[in-house]
């Protein structure tokens, strides 16, 4: 029933996806609806829109090309390939497409804002390379006098004694964070200091061996989730020296208590720095704050400048971590090519924003397909790698599976290529909307076996996620 009434031409995709929030379905009828119809330009940018709400902007963009490609007067295809772009960071395309929806339609004020604010964009960019040169980038941190900062004597907050985290400070930080109280800019600007040191000095495949006796918990994307990271704690316990953990990146973004989440893994880091891991997942990087929320949120809760220093501290990130020589963890998944190895990844330079291709991208953005071979990724960035893949390059560098994140999952994780490719997802009910459960993974140094362990979202404070993220990324109908 719901198939042919998809196949009404008026039926907008608000009904399927909107009302019911149920995409992937969305993109089954509406997939169904153009393999009988496929010269319906609707279908293909309704599409794009519920590919959009599940983060295919590769999908997105080739639906909405599509569209326009049947009907270049289809409005809604140029607004939704702009839309795609922006997700992607392809800004000047993007404002190409603004232009023209601005320009059918010059009343239209949702428009008209999208335009102006991608168009200031795309000049901050030109700006910012007009003025770039070759010399070496001044680091925020030798412009910085932490030592003079005055802490008010009005501020009763958490303090670091000495400039030393403690398990008491954490403590103290973690309940004032749960308070929606804000951590001294002095404080704040002393973890951010310290972490940079710690992590620069890591390489790029960080490798640790786990005793027969130990165990560690992997935790996958948390997106700004504090409560839900606080409840992980809860159900698992504080990290501590016998307590190891390993957060596999995308600490931060859409969710709006960002922050709070990464000063509370940089300080677990400080405090416990062989115990407590972290690797970089694809929204550690410029692009992606700038739209998706956290650039926003450290703007409006401290400044440009500290914003600038959480972009130098994460492009210093490791990028994958192996445990007892078997087992490979990274944010993203494998490779777009053959033949790439463990001591590949160790040569990696990776102190700087992620390029299009290659191997630091794969590592940050690809993700696995249940067919062999390899495909265009729907995502726009990287590629989608079989079981096949997997199987080879496990063998070639002799480790028995992969742990990934960078997907939400209905159940928090899900076990795919033969076993030999794990995914695990920590945000529960992701953006208030998608209805999962969030997990983590217990592995044993006694036999590398993943035990899997979910959990369901918790209340917070009403503060909707992306409250900070770019106008530009809150989706409209049209």
């Amino acid at each position: 029933a719901l198939l042919s009434a998809l196949l009404s031409p008026q039926l907008e995709i608000k009904y399927t996806c909107t009302g019911y929030k149920d995409y992937e379905n969305a993109i089954k009828y509406y997939s169904e609806a153009v393999d009988l119809n496929p010269s319906n330009a609707i279908y293909y940018s309704n599409r794009s829109l519920a590919y959009l709400r599940t983060e295919c902007y590769g999908y997105a963009l080739a639906d909405a090309t599509k569209a326009l490609e049947i009907d270049k007067n289809y409005i809604k295809g140029y607004y939704r390939r702009a839309t795609s772009n922006m997700a992607l960071g392809k800004f000047k395309a993007a404002l190409k497409d603004y232009e023209t929806v601005v320009r059918v339609r010059p009343n239209d004020k949702d428009a008209k804002m999208k335009y102006q604010e991608c168009n200031k964009i795309v000049k901050q960019k030109a700006f910012e390379r007009a003025i770039a040169s070759d010399e070496i980038k001044k680091s925020v941190v030798d412009s910085l006098d932490i030592e003079n900062m005055t802490i008010e004597d009005d501020y009763v907050g958490p303090k670091l004694e000495d400039g030393t985290i403690t398990l008491t400070f954490m403590k103290e930080m973690m309940d004032w964070f749960k308070d929606q109280k804000k951590l001294h800019r002095k404080c704040a600007y002393q973890i951010l200091v310290q972490v940079k040191d710690v992590l620069s000095k890591l390489p790029s495949l960080v490798e640790i061996t786990l005793k027969e006796t130990e165990k560690i918990t992997i935790c996958g994307d948390t997106h700004g989730q504090y409560y839900d990271l606080l409840n992980i704690f809860k159900l698992n316990g504080l990290p501590s020296e016998t307590n190891p953990y390993l957060f596999n990146g995308d600490f931060v973004d859409r969710g709006s208590f960002s922050l709070e989440v990464i000063l509370t893994l940089f300080g677990f880091k400080l405090l416990y720095p062989e115990n407590f891991h972290l690797l970089r997942g694809n929204h550690e990087t410029d692009n992606m704050n700038q739209m998706y929320g956290f650039e926003g949120e450290v703007k409006a809760k401290y400044t440009a400048q500290m914003f600038q220093l959480f972009s130098e501290v994460f492009q210093w990130l490791p990028l994958a971590q192996c445990m007892n020589n078997k087992v490979l963890v990274m944010h993203g998944g494998l490779f777009s090519e053959d033949g790439v190895t463990l001591d590949d990844l160790r040569k990696i330079e990776r102190n700087r924003q992620p390029p299009d291709s290659g191997p630091m991208c794969d590592l940050l953005w690809s993700d696995p397909q249940p067919q062999n071979g390899r495909s265009i990724s729907k995502r726009g960035v990287s590629c989608q790698f079989g079981p096949d893949v997997t199987e080879r390059f496990l063998e070639q560098n002799k480790l028995d599976f992969i742990v990934r994140s960078h997907e939400v999952k209905a159940e928090g994780y899900e076990v795919t290529h033969s076993g030999k490719c794990i995914t695990v997802f920590s945000a529960p009910n992701y953006c208030d909307q998608m209805g999962n459960k969030g997990a983590y993974i217990h592995l044993r140094g006694s036999d590398l076996k993943p035990e899997f362990h979910q959990f369901t979202a918790v209340p917070h404070p009403n503060v909707k996620p992306m409250a900070y993220a770019n106008t530009l990324m809150q989706l409209g109908m049209m």
